[in-house]
């Protein structure tokens, strides 16, 4: 199936279900992909049921405006292409491609204007939403866009002591308070069409617009930055082994040496002792931060 959504669409008479995750990918991990496959997954028998299209897209950014730097988009978008093989899920490259820094607010009044009548949604982790206050106009997100929240933490779990509303008021408080209003326990409610009669600059905030779902199902707490900081003490920690490395080879030599012998992945997945890289990416991903000599020391020295 192909994973890009440039594509042409036969015409659906009912409104499309869009949802799209944003971010670097820096690399693409297995926690973006837990993300957007559950909501695909938990969207799908609806979207059936209604006789309506659903899209669940990758959104990657030409570069955050948190971050000073990034890979180049080409590598990062073919890192998304294989990590979405086989899958339902799409690449949208509306962002990949701008000057940066590119923000998200003004993606989100794109895709307003460019589908006034879809159900949008913005997928993204607790640990980004509690920062919304202070992304540009992130507090207006809503006003375009409905979102829908993952519990994204280091020991997401539920307490088999607690109840399960007590983990969904922990969430709740998280949220920047204006935003809190907004939340709703109804799939249906963020995926109602936006109204008929709403012109392309108006903004959704009414009573089936604006909604903030909040996913209570942990995901993956790995973090891009953690796997590119792995990837890059695994390399220092070779390079500042001298008896592995000859004398007279230069500190490019030495990377691209020991880039060449990070171990494959199916011999990670295969082995018994634990390694972060067979549960954090896509094989065809690794495989690839290898050949291109992603992440390594040579990078950053």
């Amino acid at each position: 199936m192909p994973n890009t959504d440039s594509r042409l669409h036969k015409q659906n008479p009912q409104p499309a279900i869009r949802a799209y995750l944003g971010g670097s990918f820096d690399p693409v991990h297995n926690g973006h992909l837990q993300m957007a496959l559950s909501v695909y997954q938990t969207l799908l028998p609806i979207a059936n049921r209604q006789q309506r299209e659903l899209q669940v897209s990758l959104l990657p950014n030409a570069r955050s405006p948190f971050k000073d730097k990034s890979t180049n988009p080409k590598h990062r978008l073919a890192m998304l292409k294989l990590a979405t093989q086989d899958t339902p899920l799409q690449i949208n490259e509306m962002e990949l491609w701008q000057a940066p820094p590119v923000y998200t607010i003004d993606s989100v009044q794109t895709l307003r204007t460019r589908y006034p009548n879809d159900s949008l949604i913005f997928i993204m982790g607790m640990d980004s939403a509690r920062g919304l206050d202070k992304w540009k106009e992130g507090l207006q997100l809503t006003d375009y866009v409905n979102l829908w929240v993952f519990n994204r933490e280091e020991n997401a779990d539920f307490n088999k002591n607690s109840f399960e509303g007590d983990m969904h008021a922990q969430l709740t408080s998280q949220l920047p308070v204006p935003l809190q209003p907004f939340i709703t326990d109804s799939l249906n409610e963020l995926v109602a069409p936006a109204s008929r009669h709403l012109t392309d600059n108006a903004i959704l905030k009414n009573k089936t617009q604006g909604r903030i779902y909040i996913d209570p199902r942990p995901v993956r707490a790995v973090s891009s930055t953690q796997v590119r900081q792995l990837l890059h003490q695994q390399c220092r920690q070779r390079l500042q082994s001298p008896q592995q490395m000859p004398q007279s080879l230069n500190i490019k030599q030495i990377a691209k040496t020991q880039i060449a012998s990070l171990q494959p992945i199916n011999a990670i997945i295969s082995s018994t002792a634990p390694n972060p890289f067979a549960k954090w990416l896509n094989p065809a991903v690794y495989q690839y931060i290898i050949a291109h000599q992603l992440y390594s020391a040579a990078q950053f020295r």
